[in-house]
């Protein structure tokens, strides 16, 4: 008889794992963990028959042999920075089910369904339904104002702002609070490409962004920039100017770490990317 899987419907998100060893045991998932903030040290049997994503942590390693009984289950696994601030994973990722996606390339395929879906991004981070139906119009408003909200951000936590500056060229070029918003993007995009793949979504098919593979993750992400990105940036980045002798990257991956498990961001964006493709708890349409 065959193996049967629990359906990804039926299955209680992601499980944290870091700072241990994930491998089997007479035929059991288990971890031995080290102590760290998130487990306390112990032998861990790890339900996964019953996870649709297991996040594995620094200072983690995994055996062939439960790689290959994750795969069996269709229990996807990848790693990741500390609190989901980084995103290591090869393709392909998948969840042996397709109606989130589906749901995701209806929208995007429809021109007026991935406009209201553009529109509804844009009131999630303006508070407000633009009544604009143009996404040149759309973007050029939020540009302006974005430019605003960089000001008042920086003035809040007493940065002197001169302006975005980025040179993907030599990003450690720009000064201190944009290399800041650089590295606190990085971290915010990581955590919705984990959220992305965890829903089972189409990281091309973006509703604001376009041409690159990562799309519908950067828009995502951009919901989470002026109440996350910004302070996250600013507030490392005048610390560190008090405080030369501090490294800013490590700083903000510590910090982008703490605030991720404290406000649980990552929980956060699955349920609203299920919110914006129309889908329900069960991967369906409502």
């Amino acid at each position: 008889m065959a193996e049967s899987r629990i359906p990804h419907a039926d299955r209680h998100g992601l499980l944290w794992l870091e700072r241990g060893k994930l491998s089997v045991e007479d035929g059991t998932l288990h971890f031995l963990a080290a102590e760290s903030e998130t487990l306390k040290a112990g032998d861990y049997a790890i339900p996964y028959q019953g996870v649709s994503l297991l996040l594995l942590g620094p200072g983690s390693t995994v055996s062939h042999d439960a790689l290959r009984v994750l795969a069996r289950h269709g229990t996807l696994l990848a790693a990741v920075g500390e609190g989901g601030v980084k995103f290591y994973t090869a393709p392909p990722m998948g969840q042996g089910r397709s109606e989130v996606a589906r749901a995701h390339a209806r929208l995007w395929a429809d021109e007026k369904a991935r406009l209201d879906v553009a529109r509804r991004m844009y009131a999630f981070r303006f508070g407000e339904v633009l009544p604009h139906r143009d996404i040149a119009v759309l973007r050029g408003i939020e540009g302006a104002r974005m430019k605003a909200t960089y000001r008042l951000v920086a003035e809040q936590h007493g940065v002197n702002w001169k302006g975005r500056r980025y040179d993907r060229q030599n990003p450690n070029a720009c000064d201190i609070p944009n290399q800041a918003i650089n590295h606190a993007a990085t971290f915010v995009e990581a955590a919705a490409d984990v959220a992305v793949a965890a829903v089972g979504a189409l990281p091309p098919l973006g509703f604001i962004h376009e041409d690159s593979s990562n799309a519908f993750t950067l828009d995502l992400a951009d919901l989470y920039r002026a109440e996350l990105v910004l302070p996250l940036a600013f507030s490392v980045a005048k610390r560190v100017q008090d405080n030369p002798e501090l490294l800013l990257e490590r700083e903000l991956r510590k910090e982008a770490a703490r605030l991720f498990r404290k406000q649980q961001v990552i929980p956060k964006m699955i349920d609203r990317t299920k919110e914006l493709l129309h889908v329900d708890d069960r991967g369906g349409n409502p």
